[in-house]
């Protein structure tokens, strides 16, 4: 099953997940259990966080505690896929937020959050400030790769890994530019280089090596390497991160392997998460488990509170529950449709739309991705094989 992911190298500091539940659930067995906190109150992340926030209480206009306090929540949002974070991060900056040209510090931070929102444009507007300001800013130089590649604007986000990669040889830098040929027609090439760029790093961090084991995964499983892919998957998953990122891909890919048993073994204590519980609830509808009607329930509970909030962050997860659990092709197909015209245009958002639009017997639907796969020579199998399912239903043949 496709997901609404990728963050490129901002998943290394900042996918996103609404956590809000329209009606309780009330469980018949007291032992029950419901969920398991991410975080213990006594952590010292959330020590640090409360010494943080009293210091920006005594004095909301210091800078550095609150680009601190506010960084270390967008990274709790992302880790923990818990959108929450973001409005506490944003909170942080709140005497500069609104600012046409604030701190360069803060353009940078603001846009890593109006992302996270897919608010593309002006986070790209804020990015191109602080670049103008700080050619040197690496951050800034990632940031809008990610959007870039996230916006299938592949030209443009080349030539800012290459920006990246000439002020830093680092293993994240290193990677940037073979992420945008693999999605170009160049898979292989682009597997080589992150599998070398890793063999020569040795000394690079976890978070690092979990990035980069994790796209060598994907990129195994676009060009039908499964064995490889599932290893690179494995490799990653050892380093002991709670990553929503990788959990989901690895779900997925299992999902696709139709090996749903792992998946509810992987994900069955990450409800909190809305990203991987709609993974879990297709794992346990494919095994006819009691637990799957309950979290469909939850899912469209949290799906009806982000419609009230006018939350479009997942609208390719809730095509899914359209497609899958409400069996409603057409619906499905317009929320795909939404989101890739937003602009959130990865491979797993050009999955469900084709699915969609082969559910619904509508092709025409889809035809902003034939267009994409055919200009950018995509080389994922499945992709591929949609579109010609597609094309086979537009031109009626058998």
């Amino acid at each position: 099953m496709p997901r609404n992911a990728a963050r490129f190298l901002i998943s290394l500091c900042f996918c996103c997940a609404p956590a809000a539940s329209a009606t309780p659930f009330i469980p018949q067995d007291p032992a029950q259990v419901l969920e398991r906190l991410p975080v213990r109150p006594t952590d010292p992340a959330m020590e640090g966080l409360r010494e943080l926030r009293r210091q920006l209480a005594a004095d909301p206009r210091r800078l550095d505690v609150a680009i601190d306090l506010a960084d270390r929540y967008f990274r709790l949002a992302v880790r923990q896929g818990d959108p929450r974070y973001i409005g506490y991060a944003q909170s942080a900056l709140t005497p500069w937020w609104g600012q046409p040209e604030p701190p360069t510090e803060v353009l940078v931070l603001r846009a890593g959050l109006k992302q996270y929102l897919h608010n593309f444009d002006a986070a790209l507007a804020d990015l191109t400030q602080a670049l103008a300001r700080d050619p040197g800013n690496l951050t800034a130089w990632s940031y809008r790769a990610v959007i870039y590649i996230v916006m299938a604007r592949y030209e443009e986000a080349r030539r800012d890994c290459r920006q990246l990669y000439s002020r830093d040889q680092g293993l994240i830098a290193a990677a940037c530019e073979p992420t945008v040929d693999a999605l170009t027609g160049n898979a292989a090439t682009a597997y080589a280089s992150l599998a070398e760029a890793l063999r020569r790093n040795p000394a690079a961090t976890p978070s690092q090596r979990l990035w980069v084991l994790t796209r060598l995964a994907e990129i195994a499983q676009r060009l039908g390497k499964l064995t490889e892919a599932e290893a690179r998957y494995r490799s990653a998953l050892k380093l002991g991160i709670d990553d929503q990122y990788l959990l989901t891909a690895y779900a997925e890919f299992l999902l696709d392997q139709r090996r749903p048993a792992e998946v509810v073994e992987l994900l069955k204590d990450k409800t909190r998460n809305d990203v991987l519980l709609l993974r879990l609830a297709l794992a346990e509808q494919s095994l006819a488990l009691p637990a799957a009607q309950t979290h469909q329930a939850a899912i469209q509970a949290r799906i009806d509170a982000a419609r009230l909030r006018q939350d479009k962050l997942h609208l390719s997860d809730e095509a899914i529950f359209e497609l899958v659990f409400r069996k409603n092709p057409r619906e499905a197909l317009r929320l795909a449709r939404e989101n890739w015209e937003l602009g959130q245009r990865e491979p797993s958002d050009a999955r469900i739309l084709l699915e969609a639009a082969l559910a619904a017997g509508q092709p025409a639907g889809a035809a902003a991705v034939l267009e994409w796969l055919a200009r950018n020579r995509h080389e994922d199998v499945i992709l591929l094989r949609l579109a010609a399912e597609l094309k086979a239903l537009r031109d009626g043949k058998p």
